[in-house]
């Protein structure tokens, strides 16, 4: 009977570390993507303050002209 319940406790401890392993993965994933978008978001911002300011240049040198 203890055999039992050692072995039934067992097997309820290691389904609760498998949940806490699988829980961290998915976090793990969503932060991962999380990071990838920022970066996406981060690098479109770029390309559009580099494309004001090339604007702007060429509105300053067509005044000089």
């Amino acid at each position: 009977m203890k055999m039992l319940i050692a072995v039934a406790a067992a097997a309820m401890l290691a389904g609760c570390g498998l949940d806490a392993a699988s829980s961290a993965a998915t976090a793990a994933s969503l932060k991962k993507q999380e990071l990838e978008q920022g970066q996406r978001t981060m690098q479109q911002a770029r390309q559009r303050i580099d494309g004001a300011m090339q604007q702007v240049q060429e509105r300053a040198a067509s005044r000089d002209e």
